[in-house]
């Protein structure tokens, strides 16, 4: 299959995914905080971890384009990430906002960093 169609399919898979997991997150926990896209970008991160580790330095980044590009580019967005963190902001939930923004930054780097130590324990 060619590169680009790995992408774009990937891409469409990872949309999906998020969008279920952004819906469910808000039918679960309410829409007063955006817990789904934290948890988009935090589950992304560790996963980014993981296939950096397996795809890139096992298997010479032959599945990339369709696990990394396609499906964890489609899953996770900071495009959303900055519009919850403004919509927070416009509402004057300013405490709410920085903890929203620190915390989805410092986690996401946390769980790509244990990610990338599962996939080295598992080597």
């Amino acid at each position: 299959m060619p590169v680009i169609l790995q992408v774009a399919l990937g891409g469409a898979i990872g949309a999906v995914l998020r969008f279920g997991s952004v819906k469910t997150a808000t039918q679960m926990f309410g829409a007063g905080f955006p817990y789904g896209t934290l948890f988009v970008n935090v589950a992304g991160s560790l996963l980014m971890g993981v296939f950096a580790i397996f795809l890139l330095d096992k298997l010479d980044g032959r599945y990339a384009p369709l696990l990394m590009t396609g499906i964890l580019g489609g899953f996770t967005t900071f495009s959303a990430f900055s519009l919850d963190a403004m919509n927070l902001i416009e509402k004057g939930r300013m405490m709410l906002a920085g903890i929203y923004m620190g915390g989805s930054v410092a986690l996401a780097i946390l769980a790509l960093v244990a990610g990338m130590a599962l996939a080295k324990a598992m080597i």
